[in-house]
C-alpha cells in the first residue's frame, strides 16, 4: 500500500513537472482572458479597445509569474487603429488563480508602421502642439518598434517607457520647401534622451551619414548632441545654386568635397534656438568660382574662374560666432600658389588674417613701375577687420619680393574701397628700369607727408604727359592734401632733379591745388603750380630743360637743348593751353621729313636727318574737350624753316592737320622787300613766286595719310605771325 502510495505521490510529481516543463516551452493558448484584458484597458481610457486574437500563456517557474502573449492585435483609440505585431505582458500566478489579470510590464512590438498613420493616431490620444508639427513636417517613412513599459492601473500612467527601432526610407520637408529624403537610421528612448544611430540620408543628393546622435529632453531644454559627415562628392554648379541661393550669392562652377561634423544645439520648449554650435572639418578637393574682379591690371594672366585645390579646413560656429583655419592651393593665373588664412566673426565685426605664397605668380604694379617675375620668390600677409558697415580695415600689408618690400599699416576703405585714411607706406624696391625706390608716406594732422631719398618719376611722368586724366587719382573718400619732400628724382636717361618740395591739394580726387619747385642746379630751377578759382583751374609749368618732358612723345625724336613753359585753364571737361619752347634742335620728325622730301626741299630733309634743325620758337595753342583736342595754332619758327598749322587730333579716332611750310630764305625775301611786296609775290622770272608748300596730314593715328602742295603766295596769316615773331626778338 505505501509503495503504491509513492508511486502515486511520484507520478503526481513526474506529471506536474511534465505539466510545467509543457507550459514553460510551449504554453497554451486560450481567448478566455481577452475579455478581462479588454475591460483593463478601458478602465485606464474608455476610448481603449483593442482587437485580439487567442492568448498564449507560458509558465515562468522561477518567477512564479506566466508571460502572456498575444499576436497581431490590433490597438483602437476612438476612430483610429494600430495594427501590432505582438503584445507581451507578465501576470502573477496569484492574479490569475483570481482571474484578475493585474499587469505592470508591458512589451509591444509594431508592424512596418506608415509614419503618418502613428503620428494620427498619437494626435487622438493627446494632440500636442508638436506633434502638429511633426505631422507638417514629416513627409513619407516607416517604422518599426518595440515598446516597453509599465503599466501602473491604479495611478492609470505609463512608467518608464522604452522604444527602440528604425526608420526607413524617410522623408521631411524642411521650411524652405527643399527635402530631405531617403532617411534611415536606429533609435532608442528612454527617461527622456533618445539615442539616434547608423543614420543616412539624402539632401540635394548629398549623401549624409552620422554614427551618433543623441537628443535629450532636460526641463527647460532640449539638447541635441552628435555627428555628421559625408563621403567626397562632386557638385556641379547648377546643384551649387540650387543648394545656396537661399543664403548666398556663391557663383561656382563646381566643387569637390568631404566634410566631418560636430553639433550641439539646445532648443527652447518654444523651439527656439538658444545655443547653436558646429565643428567642422572641411575637405575641399576641388572648388572652381567665377572670377569678376577686375584685377587683371595687378595680375596680367588672370584667369575667368579662381581656382582652389586641396584645401583642409576647420570651421567652428558658435552662436553668432564664427571661425575658419585653412590652408591650400589657389590659383588666380595659371598656376597654384600655395594660401593660409583665418577668419573670424565675432558679433558684427568679422577679422582675418592671410598668409599668401606667390611664388609662382605673376604681379605687375604699373603704377610703380615694378614687376614681380614668374618663379620668383614672393609673399602676401595681410591682417585686418571687416565692419557691418561694409568698412575694411587693413592692420597691416606686407608684401616681399627678394629685396623689394612694400609695407602698409592701418589703411581704411569703405565699401567702394576708397581711402579713408593710411596710417604709413613704405615701399622699397627696384622698378622696371633697374632704379631703386624709397618712398615713405606718413598721415599728419593736415593731411599726408611723402618723403623720399631717391624716386624715379619716369612713369609718372609719362602717365601725366600722356594721359589725358593724369590729375584725376579716384581713390580717395575726402579731400587731403600730400606734402611732398623728395631728395632726388630721375626724371629721364641720367637726368636727375633735386630738393622736390611741395603740396598737393585733392578735392573730389582731382588736384585743385598744387605748388611744386625743383631745381636740375642752383642756377636751373623748375615750378609747377594749379590755382583753382571760380570755377576754373589754372595750371602753369616752367622748366629750363625742356628734353626729359618733350622726349616722351613718340613721333618726335632727336630733340635737344630748349626750355619749355606751359599755361592751361580747365573749366569743366573744357582746358585751354599754351604751350611754348625756346631754343631748341630737332634731328627727326618723321611726318616733317616727309613733308620736305614730297616738297623737294631735299637740303632741309637732309639737315633734318642730319645734324638737325635749330627752332627759336615753338608754340602751341590748343582746346580739349574729352577725347577732342582742337589745335588753334601751331606756330615754330627757326633759321632754316617756319611752320604754321592747324587742325584738330580725335583720341585714337583721327587726326586732321593742315599747314603751311616755308624756307627761311625766302621769308627773308619777303620780309625784306615789304615795300615791294608786290613784285616779289608776283615775281619777275618765272619760278620765282613759289614760296613753299601747304600741306595736308590726315587719317588714323597709325596710318597716317600726307598731301603737299606748293605755293606761290604766302597767307596774310603767316607774314603776319612771322612779323610778329620777329619784332618780339
Amino acid at each position: 500500500m505505501i509503495k503504491f502510495f509513492y508511486r502515486i505521490i511520484i507520478l503526481l510529481i513526474f506529471s506536474v513537472l511534465l505539466l510545467v516543463i509543457y507550459l514553460s516551452i510551449f504554453g497554451i493558448e486560450t481567448e478566455k482572458f481577452n475579455k478581462q484584458i479588454r475591460t483593463n484597458l478601458k478602465n485606464f481610457d474608455p476610448k481603449f479597445d483593442v482587437k485580439l486574437n487567442k492568448v498564449k500563456l507560458i509558465l515562468n517557474p522561477l518567477k512564479f509569474n506566466i508571460n502572456i502573449k498575444t499576436l497581431g492585435p490590433t490597438v483602437l483609440y476612438g476612430n483610429k487603429s494600430l495594427e501590432l505585431e505582438t503584445i507581451k505582458t507578465d501576470i502573477s500566478l496569484k492574479s490569475l488563480l483570481k482571474k484578475q489579470i493585474s499587469s505592470s510590464d508591458v512589451s509591444i512590438s509594431t508592424k512596418s508602421l506608415k509614419i503618418k498613420e502613428l503620428i494620427a493616431f498619437s494626435r487622438t490620444i493627446k494632440n500636442k502642439p508638436e506633434l502638429f508639427l511633426i505631422d507638417r513636417v514629416i513627409n513619407s517613412g516607416y517604422l518599426i518598434a518595440d515598446i516597453d513599459f509599465n503599466f501602473d492601473n491604479s495611478k492609470k500612467i505609463f512608467k518608464d517607457l522604452r522604444i527602440k527601432g528604425f526608420i526607413k526610407d524617410g522623408s521631411i520637408n524642411l521650411l524652405n520647401k527643399n527635402k530631405v529624403e531617403d532617411i534611415n537610421f536606429i533609435f532608442r528612448t528612454q527617461n527622456k534622451l533618445v539615442e539616434i544611430s547608423d543614420l543616412n540620408f539624402n539632401f540635394k543628393n548629398v549623401r549624409f551619414k552620422s554614427e551618433q546622435i543623441s537628443i535629450k529632453n532636460l526641463n527647460d531644454l532640449i539638447q541635441i548632441k552628435g555627428s555628421l559627415h559625408n563621403d567626397l562628392v562632386n557638385l556641379s554648379k547648377d546643384k551649387i545654386n540650387e543648394l545656396t541661393k537661399k543664403f548666398l550669392n556663391f557663383n561656382a562652377e563646381n566643387i569637390n568635397f568631404s566634410s566631418k561634423n560636430q553639433f550641439f544645439i539646445e532648443i527652447t520648449k518654444k523651439y527656439k534656438i538658444k545655443n547653436f554650435n558646429i565643428d567642422t572639418s572641411l575637405d575641399v578637393k576641388n572648388l572652381s568660382i567665377k572670377n569678376s574682379y577686375e584685377i587683371k591690371n595687378f595680375l596680367p594672366e588672370k584667369k575667368e574662374f579662381l581656382d582652389f585645390k586641396d584645401h583642409k579646413l576647420n570651421i567652428k560656429f558658435s552662436n553668432k560666432d564664427l571661425e575658419i583655419n585653412g590652408k591650400g592651393k589657389m590659383s588666380v593665373q595659371k598656376d597654384f600658389d600655395q594660401i593660409e588664412y583665418n577668419l573670424k566673426k565675432l558679433n558684427k565685426k568679422y577679422s582675418f588674417d592671410a598668409n599668401f605664397d606667390l611664388k609662382k605668380s605673376l604681379i605687375n604694379l604699373d603704377f610703380l613701375n615694378f614687376k614681380k617675375e614668374k618663379n620668383s620668390e614672393g609673399n602676401l600677409k595681410i591682417s585686418g577687420t571687416y565692419e557691418k558697415d561694409l568698412k575694411f580695415k587693413f592692420a597691416n600689408i606686407f608684401f616681399k619680393n627678394n629685396i623689394n618690400e612694400f609695407k602698409i599699416k592701418k589703411l581704411f576703405l569703405n565699401k567702394y574701397f576708397k581711402v579713408e585714411s593710411i596710417d604709413s607706406i613704405e615701399l622699397n624696391f627696384i622698378d622696371l628700369q633697374k632704379q631703386k625706390n624709397h618712398i615713405y608716406l606718413k598721415k599728419v594732422p593736415s593731411g599726408y607727408n611723402i618723403k623720399s631719398e631717391h624716386y624715379n618719376a619716369n612713369k609718372l611722368l609719362n602717365d601725366i604727359l600722356l594721359d589725358d586724366n593724369s590729375n584725376k587719382l579716384d581713390i580717395f573718400k575726402s579731400n587731403t592734401n600730400i606734402n611732398i619732400n623728395f631728395d632726388k628724382v630721375l626724371i629721364g636717361d641720367d637726368v636727375y632733379i633735386n630738393n622736390l618740395n611741395g603740396f598737393l591739394k585733392f578735392k573730389n580726387n582731382e588736384i585743385v591745388e598744387a605748388r611744386l619747385s625743383s631745381q636740375f642746379n642752383p642756377d636751373e630751377k623748375l615750378n609747377l603750380s594749379i590755382i583753382s578759382k571760380n570755377g576754373n583751374k589754372v595750371t602753369t609749368f616752367y622748366s629750363p630743360k625742356a628734353k626729359p618732358f618733350v622726349k616722351r612723345y613718340k613721333f618726335i625724336k632727336g630733340f635737344e637743348e630748349g626750355s619749355l613753359d606751359y599755361y592751361s585753364v580747365k573749366n569743366g571737361e573744357t582746358s585751354k593751353s599754351k604751350l611754348k619752347i625756346y631754343d631748341f634742335k630737332l634731328k627727326e620728325l618723321p611726318a616733317l621729313t616727309k613733308i620736305l622730301t614730297l616738297a623737294s626741299l631735299q637740303g632741309i630733309a637732309d639737315l633734318l636727318s642730319g645734324e638737325g634743325i635749330r627752332f627759336n620758337e615753338f608754340e602751341m595753342s590748343s582746346e580739349n574737350k574729352t577725347s577732342l583736342t582742337t589745335i588753334n595754332e601751331i606756330y615754330a619758327i627757326g633759321p632754316a624753316i617756319s611752320i604754321l598749322m592747324d587742325g584738330y587730333i580725335e583720341k585714337s579716332k583721327l587726326v586732321s592737320l593742315r599747314g603751311t611750310l616755308v624756307p627761311a630764305t625766302t621769308i627773308n625775301k619777303v620780309i625784306g622787300s615789304i615795300p615791294i611786296l608786290g613784285d616779289i609775290l608776283v615775281g619777275k622770272k618765272t619760278g620765282e613766286g613759289v614760296f613753299g608748300v601747304s600741306f595736308k596730314i590726315k587719317g588714323p593715328p597709325k596710318k597716317l595719310e600726307t598731301s603737299v602742295n606748293p605755293i606761290k603766295t604766302l597767307t596774310p596769316r603767316f607774314i603776319t605771325r612771322t612779323l610778329e615773331k620777329i619784332k618780339k626778338n
